[in-house]
């Protein structure tokens, strides 16, 4: 993915609500099923460590993406923004396959 291309989509992101909430039982099935559901409506997703969950975020949010076959875009704080592009009608066209 190219800088120009994260660049649009963290400014993208940075309006969206979360859609992922990982609490103290870290990356649980359903969690990971509810991350996976979102990511293949939306292509663009906002996950959320509370502040309960003594995890490392960005460790976390790595092994997510990595669990979607997703791009982590960008981690801030307790959020993470990740990004897997359809096949067929992306929203986000100007994103380049690699």
């Amino acid at each position: 993915m190219l800088a120009k291309d994260k660049r649009e989509l963290k400014s993208l992101a940075s309006q969206m609500p979360s859609v992922v909430q990982i609490g103290k039982d870290g990356l649980s099935n359903a969690v990971i099923d509810s991350a996976r559901a979102a990511i293949t409506a939306r292509e663009l997703i906002k996950a959320h460590v509370l502040n309960n969950a003594n995890i490392d975020t960005k460790e976390t949010m790595q092994d997510l993406a990595d669990m979607l076959g997703a791009e982590l875009v960008q981690v801030i704080g307790h959020y993470g923004i990740l990004f897997k592009k359809k096949n067929e009608k992306s929203h986000y066209e100007f994103v380049k396959d690699e």
